[in-house]
This record gives C-alpha cells, structure tokens and sequence, in this order.
C-alpha cells in the first residue's frame, strides 16, 4: 500500500522525526499532538483545559487536511502527566465527539514534550469512496 504523507499549517509543525498524520488506504494514523499554537509554535497557555482544547483543534485540522473530521477518529490515545485530569478530558472531549465515541485510553505519563500537561494521538478511519 501506498503511504501518503498528511501535512497541515494549521497545526503544529512536526519537532521531530515524524509527521502529522500518515494515510494507508482509509486509515489515518495522526501523530501526537500537544497544545502548540499552529502560527507561534509555543504553548497556548499553561491551564489544563486551555491546553486540551488546542490539542483538540490541532487534531482536527489533521483529521481536515486527511479528508476527514474529528468525528472519523476510531481510536484515541491520551496521554497526561496528572490523571487527577482525567474528568476534565471526558468534560472537553464531550464537546468534540458525539456518539458513537472512539474507543480510547488515558494513560498516564511523566513527562511530556516542550512541558505540555497533554497530548492525544490516534487513529481516524475515513468513509469509503466506492
């Protein structure tokens, strides 16, 4: 199978050896996204819910520039260095997904790149052409 390469300026550019999503035939594997703004690449702000939304908006300009929308994500992984966040992560990702939700972990991390208190990746299957 062929591997397109998923690129977008309206997240975050990659800062590593990696790239923002790769498509396989309908699959999208997106790549983790942490709370950078697109446009100055620094963290949106260092309170929790501030930074799960940007996350969210980061991953659903990925999932756009895919063909596809947020809603497309079959899997999601999340990642926080404080599980006592974890009710704050269900409140924010209710406003981003409808039912049926992704499946999904939460798992928890101590560290994150560039001090983020989150990061979210996963993997969005895009609706058949034929």
């Amino acid at each position: 199978m062929n591997k397109i390469i998923i690129s977008t300026d309206e997240a975050p550019s990659a800062i590593g050896t990696y790239n923002q999503a790769v498509k396989v035939g309908t699959a999208v594997y997106l790549s983790g996204q942490i709370p950078l703004v697109p446009s100055t690449m620094e963290m949106v702000s260092e309170d929790f819910a501030e930074q799960t939304h940007q996350v969210f908006k980061n991953l659903t300009a990925v999932c756009k520039a895919a063909g596809g929308e947020l809603q497309d994500m079959v899997k999601v992984n999340i990642f926080l260095t404080d599980l006592s966040n974890f009710a704050t992560v269900n409140e924010i990702m209710s406003q981003y997904f409808k039912t049926p939700y992704p499946a999904r972990a939460a798992i928890g991390v101590k560290e994150l790149p560039k001090g983020s208190q989150v990061e979210i990746d996963g993997i969005m299957e895009l609706p058949s052409t034929n």
